[in-house]
């Protein structure tokens, strides 16, 4: 049969009429226990385990990712909790310089101190890389982001990817801020692919869910073995609001980077801006990387004010429409200061060593209507 498109996919994979009823939309099974005709012989057993609701999700985003398999959990941070199912001995993970604050503060502090020992390098340096790989340390994942968080550094993924299977590394990439509809890491070699779905998959600020996709059935148990043994398994309503929120994720994500290409374009010529990151910007450092390896470049920008952190913080606080909060990826436009708000955990010699500034802003373009999202960044910067 040939393959859907990705518009088709999102509203039909993993959608099964429900056979007692006929209805459209599949029922949500709240039940936590399930009776057994026979002691052992059942279909499910126990909802952290097992539920209904797994299958048709992880068959969605099965297809969106172009994978053979999904496992979806609680959170982004329970995707990568779930990695620690496949570490064992004396295992190190490698990681980028520039990463998300709560993936640095789960990897330092929490899987460093069960003696994974963690690396950060500049991974836009391949041979930086390969020789960090080549150092004998046991069980190894190459974990990478792409476009990275805050900063929007654009990897090369394939290379990245070539790089960990000649040195027998699993390797792993976050892909939220591109969503499955920009790119797709296990076609350009990765292994793993994680979301956090709480972002663009879901699209509407009301869950919190993750999900890690592979083409390998044994990852797959793993993963779902660590989920059971770690509790972090997505309830039902939050599987079942999150299968709705796919069926539109193609034209959100369509709208939110014709957004972002409007305010990255915007800010570039503004006279109160020293720079502004936008992977779809020509000026992007990354820019013919990302055109290679995405098709679309997504909806997040990075800009570094011309001001002083006490007007960048009030600038960023007299929006109208961009709302300061923490999260990305839904409808409404967000912004935040990464130094204060998503990255603090991170020591701030290590944040300015890796170049995030004070005065780093991150635009999460919502899908208004572009018009108004420019009259509320005009407003705002006249009265500064």
């Amino acid at each position: 049969m040939k393959q859907w498109g990705p518009s088709t996919a999102a509203v039909h994979s993993g959608v099964e009429v429900d056979a007692s009823t006929g209805a459209i939309i599949q029922p949500i099974h709240m039940s936590s226990v399930y009776v057994q005709p026979e002691p052992g012989e059942f279909k499910y057993d126990y909802g952290r385990s097992m539920n209904p609701d797994f299958y048709p999700l992880e068959a969605a985003l099965s297809a969106l990712e172009g994978a053979d398999h999904a496992t979806v959990v609680s959170s982004g941070v329970g995707a990568m909790s779930c990695l620690l199912g496949l570490l064992d001995g004396k295992s190190r993970i490698v990681m980028p310089s520039d990463v998300y604050g709560g993936t640095y503060r789960l990897f330092q502090r929490i899987f460093a101190k069960v003696g994974v020992e963690i690396d950060q390098i500049d991974m836009t340096d391949l041979d930086l890389v390969d020789k960090t790989l080549r150092r004998d340390s046991g069980t190894t994942i190459l974990y990478a982001e792409s476009p990275t968080n805050p900063l929007l550094l654009v990897y090369d993924l394939r290379k990245l990817s070539e790089i960990a299977r000649e040195r027998n590394v699993t390797s792993v990439l976050d892909s939220t801020f591109a969503s499955p509809i920009c790119q797709n890491g296990l076609a350009l070699g990765f292994d793993i692919v994680l979301h956090s779905c709480s972002k663009y998959i879901s699209g509407h600020s009301d869950i919190v869910a993750g999900a890690l996709m592979t083409n390998d059935r044994e990852t797959k148990r793993q993963l779902d073995f660590t989920r059971t043994s770690m509790g972090l398994h997505a309830d039902p309503m939050t599987m079942f609001l999150l299968r709705r929120s796919i069926k539109t994720l193609p034209l959100r994500m369509a709208r939110h980077q014709s957004n972002a290409m409007t305010v990255a374009t915007y800010l570039e010529g503004h006279r109160k801006v020293r720079r502004v990151l936008y992977p779809g910007l020509e000026s992007h450092p990354q820019h013919d990387i990302a055109v290679q390896q995405m098709s679309g470049f997504s909806g997040i920008v990075s800009v570094d004010f011309d001001l002083d952190l006490a007007a960048v913080s009030k600038l960023i606080s007299n929006f109208r429409l961009f709302k300061l909060a923490e999260s990305l990826g839904g409808v409404e436009s967000l912004v935040e200061q990464p130094a204060l708000m998503t990255h603090l955990k991170i020591p701030a010699e290590v944040r300015l060593a890796h170049g995030l500034t004070d005065g780093l802003v991150r635009f999460s373009v919502g899908i208004e209507d572009a018009d108004d999202l420019l009259d509320d960044l005009d407003d705002a910067l006249t009265a500064i």
